[in-house]
């Protein structure tokens, strides 16, 4: 899908086009065959086809949690069916687990996004087995992903928790910080969630503020992204530094510093994620 509309990313049903039509779990055609969306861990399994990844079709093979499959919609007109299977299964040639995260990119945008429409959901039916409030079990919503607890009424419906992920520009100079966690080299924008009675854009303040110990002016917000890692929304904006030196919190980075588009950290984000939309827009002046 073309740049710049960030409503194209991966992960944003936009991409699907009119091919996908989202369906409540008690849709009807539970016996026909269709698209299967299997989720093993953080992976996708998919079927090799002439060495290219394509979605399984047919009925959820026995090595599915049979449990956990449920219709989540229509893909090119059939029903699409998402389960998950056992991160201890071994899969029959000729499927194969492919990560969400990995940074090449195996999986186009639409194999990406119905992953994750997936993902969402899956982690969501089975989160919510239990009541938050009484412990009770809970019951389906009728025509929704929403559930009921039997005990004592409570209704609940998926979540989607909104996070603040921005650039900082000073002149020619961008700031990006790296986790511990993340590939040798890689460097990100700073993000993360709000906090209780916080707009995005206070967030957005704050999140750079405690991690690099610098201030932003001139927040300007650019686009969002769907993160279904589980329910995330990224709400992405550029900024303009206003002050302070960069002071690392090493309990939320290992290092954060100022890069150039002459002079760029050896890793950036992968292509997939509004992170890399925004670095290299509004940054490196890629827009395609």
């Amino acid at each position: 899908m073309p740049y710049p509309d960030t409503v194209n990313l991966p992960f944003n049903r936009a991409c699907l086009q009119d091919a996908f039509q989202p369906l409540s779990p008690d849709a009807t055609g539970a016996g026909e065959p269709g698209f299967l969306l299997l989720i093993q861990g953080g992976d996708l399994v998919v079927f090799n086809q002439d060495g290219a990844p394509v979605l399984p079709s047919g009925l959820p093979p026995d090595w599915v949690e049979p449990e956990s499959t449920v219709i989540i919609g229509l893909w090119q007109g059939k029903p699409l069916r998402a389960g998950r299977v056992s991160r201890t299964t071994s899969l029959p040639a000729p499927f194969t687990a492919e990560p969400f995260n990995a940074y090449s990119d195996r999986l186009d945008d639409q194999l990406l996004t119905l992953g994750g429409i997936a993902r969402n959901l899956l982690a969501w039916d089975h989160e919510s087995a239990r009541c938050t409030r009484c412990g009770g079990g809970t019951e389906r919503h009728p025509g929704s992903w929403g559930k009921r607890c039997i005990l004592c009424g409570l209704e609940r419906f998926p979540p989607t928790h909104p996070c603040a992920i921005v650039l900082v520009r000073r002149g020619e100079e961008f700031l990006l910080g790296r986790k511990a966690i993340w590939p040798e080299g890689r460097y990100s924008l700073i993000a993360g969630f709000l906090d209780a009675g916080e707009s995005l854009e206070e967030c957005a303040r704050r999140e750079v503020r405690e991690e690099t110990g610098v201030e932003i002016t001139n927040l300007l917000y650019v686009g969002s992204q769907n993160w279904p890692f589980p329910s995330q929304i990224m709400a992405g904006f550029v900024a303009d530094y206003a002050g302070g030196e960069v002071t690392v919190d090493a309990d939320e980075l290992e290092d954060a510093r100022w890069f150039t588009v002459h002079s760029p950290p050896p890793v950036l984000p992968t292509k997939r994620s509004i992170a890399r939309w925004i670095i290299d827009r509004y940054a490196l002046g890629v827009t395609a």
